[in-house]
């Protein structure tokens, strides 16, 4: 195939179109697109929150089941093919794409609004409401995210390693439509819709994360936290994360995630000595036992009757948010898996991840409500640091000893989690838009790399971020039933399999 015609490549030009299509209506027509976007979210978590529960619920079972079964020994390769990265740099790289920014993001101020505003039936900020934030967001950050990224990653992972298929989101529907269909319409259709929601989820997450990094640095440094500022961090973002991705996964996504660990990690040690310590490991040890005990009661709890709001305000909204994450975390996540058996996989991507985030909130989460709990902080200040998360952090930080050098750490945190989502989100990007290359070309990258930045800068001008996430995790709806489709596809493979 000519380079120009991977350039005309149909998933690249409809995919991009659209994008920039909805991307200037914001900009154009900002209040109607919000209203747009508010509408279609609404309608589909007031018919179908049962069904975003159920098939969550779904996708855990059938990830740890299928680890389970005489398959969990089958190699995402050839059977003597042996993984390319090391265990710890994979995990690093699958962690950082899959939501490492965002636990920094919500570290403290999701448990401090959950304690603050929980759900119907409690008090708030009670011990009850205490114990229900760090259980919500053990819930929200743990299990059923990770599984859902893993429906995607191990069914490609499987059908392009193992079945010589390329790496798009159509090869994981081959067994359930045959190969034909898949490099049809329905094939290009699930291309592209995952290549969307790649752009919507990595735009808005890199405009969010702007936001905070700006909060961070107006907090430590007095520098503007202006419109300008904003931009200019964009730009900078931008230049880093491009050459990254140009020097592809060895040089650049690679280093920077073990960096983001490290880091992490150092970061996590010193919020522990500084911190509540017996609260964090009361609040980890509590709220792992509650999340466990009412593991699927909660997978399922939407109220017939009474007040759902929080279940469809929080819940739903993560687990679309989630499933429209899915296809860019997947992807990039079967990229870098080749060799690993399906029992690793799963292990790797769902337990591992869980066990970090679980640890993150208990830690941060516990010194955000230890100055609810002891007064530091008032009612007032736990509704601003719940409302405003880009400067919540910094907040809490802020009381505690040492929080000058731990929102200095928290700023380069952020940094390096931005550049490595975004540098893996370009890079999946540009594999979808040249027929699923494992190492697509740098003109592509370039090219998704300059969009995203272009339509962070609009959309933070317009105001827009927020609708573009919410019509994003509408649009991704339909990608539900894809993972679902993926789900049987594989299952089917798998028992043609000789084992």
């Amino acid at each position: 195939m000519s380079k120009n015609k991977k350039m005309r490549n149909p998933v690249f030009i409809i995919s991009l179109t659209i994008s920039l299509g909805l991307a200037l209506f914001a900009v154009c027509f900002g209040e109607q697109f919000s209203e747009l976007s508010g509408r279609l979210f609404t309608g589909i978590t007031e018919n179908f929150a049962w069904l975003y529960l159920m098939v969550m619920l779904l996708f855990v079972l059938f990830v740890l089941g299928t680890a389970c079964t005489k398959y969990g020994n089958l190699r995402l390769g050839q059977d003597d093919s042996r993984p390319e990265y090391s265990t710890f740099s994979w995990f690093a790289m699958l962690f950082c794409a899959g939501m490492g920014v965002g636990l920094v993001f919500w570290g403290i101020s999701e448990p401090v609004s959950h304690y603050m505003n929980p759900m119907a039936g409690i008090e708030a900020g009670s011990a009850e409401a205490a114990e229900f934030a760090v259980r919500a967001s053990f819930m929200h950050w743990g299990i059923h995210p990770w599984a859902n990224y893993a429906v995607v990653g191990l069914s490609l992972a499987y059908f392009q390693f193992r079945k010589g298929r390329p790496g798009l989101m159509s090869s994981t529907l081959e067994g359930l439509i045959g190969q034909k269909r898949t490099e049809g319409w329905i094939g290009k259709t699930a291309d592209i819709l995952a290549a969307f929601a790649s752009v919507a989820g990595i735009v808005t997450s890199l405009g969010l994360g702007v936001l905070q990094i700006s909060s961070g640095l107006n907090t430590m440094f007095g520098l503007p936290d202006t419109l300008t500022a904003q931009i200019i961090i964009i730009a900078v973002v931008t230049a880093v994360f491009m050459w990254s991705a140009v020097s592809g996964i060895e040089k650049g996504v690679k280093r920077l995630s073990d960096f983001n660990v490290y880091l992490a990690v150092v970061l996590m040690a010193a919020a522990v000595i500084v911190g509540p310590k017996i609260e964090i490991l009361n609040n980890l040890v509590n709220g792992i036992g509650g999340y466990l005990g009412g593991f699927f009661r909660d997978s399922l709890a939407i109220p017939a009757y009474g007040d759902a709001s929080w279940v469809k305000a929080w819940r739903v909204f993560y687990w679309a948010w989630w499933i429209a994450w899915a296809p860019f975390v997947g992807i990039f996540i079967a990229r870098i898996s080749k060799g690993r058996t399906i029992r690793e996989f799963v292990l790797g991507v769902v337990g591992a991840p869980t066990l970090a985030s679980v640890v993150w909130f208990a830690i941060f989460g516990s010194m955000g409500l230890h100055l609810g709990t002891t007064g530091v902080l008032s009612a007032e200040e736990l509704q601003q640091a719940a409302a405003v998360p880009e400067s919540g952090l910094f907040t809490v930080l802020g009381h505690y000893p040492l929080g000058t050098v731990l929102c200095l750490v928290v700023i380069v945190l952020l940094c390096t989690f931005f550049i490595t989502s975004a540098d893996s989100g370009t890079f999946v990007l540009a594999m979808l838009s040249s027929d699923g290359e494992m190492n697509p070309p740098a003109v592509k990258k370039v090219v998704w790399g300059l969009v995203q930045s272009c339509l962070a800068i609009g959309l933070l001008v317009a105001g827009g971020l927020k609708p573009l996430q919410t019509i994003s995790i509408a649009a991704a709806f339909p990608f539900m039933f894809i993972m679902i489709g993926a789900c049987i596809s594989l299952v089917r493979e798998l028992k043609r399999e000789k084992v």
